[in-house]
């Protein structure tokens, strides 16, 4: 299937502030807190430093995604990692499994932190590598993440103790932001697709997810195994349909509506009317007529970035 142009028009505005109380927080404290997670996760944890945040996975022993984080560290030395509110308890409960003689406390810090996305012109200006997904910065008890951008409109995290003023900016729709992150191309891992994919069929290792040069952590072997041999057969795209789209739906070709050829990964309505979505697809299906959800044809939108062919 030809990518199209994007059909809906540039959300009018996608400016301002919007509270995210779909996410939760895993607050880590403790010496060893880096270490622990650098030996859980699919990014480099034992790195981080005060600049830069990290997207990663957290993987079953098959290589399989139970959960997604952008993570980062705050100056008291505590890393906290934000995700999908209905998948945080049972991760919690899984990381906490691991810690063994780990120096390090996991904790649902989700009532004591409050998580907002800042879009357009309600960024906060990060002075090094202020264009630059990843990037991040500390104001007083606040944090601001860089993330992807949306359809060239600048986006950010912003992570804070509860007692500090909310950020500053015109209130931005849940549904604008929830769009923006459709757009954006990275998709947040939510209870509906709990191990449905590796890393790469959501494209992580093309968006910063995954460190190919770490030491090992759960589902490396399969992670890397899926990188170097040619063995992944699916990818991410972004795509458009009038009909409703949800997390978890399948996707069909008319050749065959028994077994299906891709996964709805994440949809938000499009200000154009009908929905966007992010979908995990068998790149063989791309060719092999009208992909459909819910009886509807999808548009293939264009990928808002470079896959990588070189990790």
């Amino acid at each position: 299937m030809s990518t199209q142009p994007a059909s809906p028009p540039p959300f009018a505005t996608l400016n301002g502030v919007t509270r995210l109380a779909n996410l939760g927080v895993i607050q880590i404290e403790g010496e060893d807190a880096a270490k622990f997670l650098h030996g859980q996760l699919t990014h480099d944890f034992a790195l981080l430093d005060l600049h830069s945040a990290r997207l990663a996975a957290f993987c079953s022993a098959k290589g399989r995604m139970q959960a997604s984080f952008i993570g980062f560290k705050r100056p008291a030395g505590d890393i906290v990692l934000v995700c999908s509110k209905d998948l945080l308890a049972p991760t919690l409960k899984r990381l906490s499994m691991f810690v063994m003689r780990a120096k390090a406390r996991l904790s649902d810090a989700s009532e004591r932190f409050v998580v907002y996305g800042l879009a357009g012109n309600a960024i906060k200006e990060i002075a090094a590598r202020a264009d630059t997904a990843w990037a991040k910065a500390d104001f007083d008890a606040e944090t601001v993440v860089n993330l992807y951008p949306a359809d060239g409109t600048p986006r950010q995290l912003w992570v804070a103790p509860v007692e500090a003023p909310p950020p500053q900016g015109e209130a931005l729709p849940l549904d604008g932001w929830l769009w923006s992150e459709v757009r954006s191309g990275v998709a947040t891992l939510s209870q509906p697709v709990f191990e449905a994919f590796v890393p790469q069929m959501l494209n992580y290792e093309s968006v910063g997810g995954v460190n190919f040069k770490k030491g090992c952590y759960p589902g490396q072997e399969v992670v890397a195994r899926s990188q170097f041999r040619g063995t992944l057969k699916r990818r991410a795209f972004v795509v458009h349909s009038t009909a409703l789209l949800q997390a978890g739906q399948e996707i069909f070709t008319p050749a065959d509506d028994t077994q299906p050829v891709g996964t709805v990964v994440q949809a938000a309505p499009a200000p154009g009317g009908g929905m966007d979505a992010i979908v995990s697809l068998q790149l063989a299906a791309l060719d092999a007529g009208p992909l459909l959800a819910a009886g509807s044809a999808l548009q293939l939108l264009p990928l808002p970035y470079p896959l990588l062919d070189d990790i």
